[in-house]
């Protein structure tokens, strides 16, 4: 679906332009007032940004967006991913999966000036959706936030936790050290966040 058209940057300054839709696009705002929905299965791996992350094998992703709508009633989708990835585990170095289930409500902005409003008050993340929008940029946007920084596979034999539990004959084996890794993870899922979304867009030349 990414072949088929060409993405530009998803700016908008002054009134809105007319969002006609594009081969493999659709409408934000048309599925939001319709509580539409459109749904898809792809692999992870045929995903530029995602693939550099993952390691061999095959990342089947079910993936579906769905008209909604906020506690205040204002337009949004909601995209669900489901699946699993290969990851490689940054203790042993062996590829393992990694389950993937998560939905995210997202609030669509007719301009840069409510995208600017919408993310500073609200905790909702924000998208510019005033032109239509690629549901696969979408799903991999999702996919680049859910991935751990540094995975690890909870293997009782993992190497670097085997490694650590043979102790020298006369002591007592210790805890496993925390790895730089681990630590870096720690102090990025310690510090608060929201992720930004400048929406993915897609115009005709």
């Amino acid at each position: 679906m990414r072949s088929v058209a060409q993405r530009a940057g998803g700016r908008m300054t002054g009134r809105r332009r007319s969002a006609e839709r594009v081969a493999g696009t659709f409408d934000a705002f048309g599925v939001a007032r319709r509580g539409a929905a459109i749904a898809g299965t792809l692999d992870a791996t045929a995903l530029p940004r995602v693939a550099d992350r993952l390691a061999e094998g095959d990342a089947p992703i079910a993936w579906r967006i769905a008209g909604a709508a906020d506690a205040l009633g204002r337009p949004a989708v909601e995209v669900s991913v489901e699946g699993t990835v290969p990851l490689e585990c940054q203790r042993c170095l062996r590829t393992f999966s990694w389950p993937v289930a998560q939905r995210t409500l997202l609030l669509l902005a007719r301009d840069e000036r409510e995208l600017a409003r919408l993310d500073d008050d609200d905790m909702h993340e924000v998208i510019l959706a005033a032109t239509p929008q690629d549901p696969v940029a979408l799903v991999e946007d999702e996919l680049l936030l859910l991935l751990p920084f540094a995975p690890h596979c909870d293997r009782d034999d993992c190497e670097a936790r085997t490694t650590a539990m043979a102790a020298p004959t006369g002591e007592p084996a210790g805890p496993v050290p925390p790895s730089a890794f681990d630590a870096l993870a720690g102090m990025k899922s310690g510090l608060p966040k929201k992720p930004k979304r400048r929406g993915r867009t897609t115009e005709q030349d």
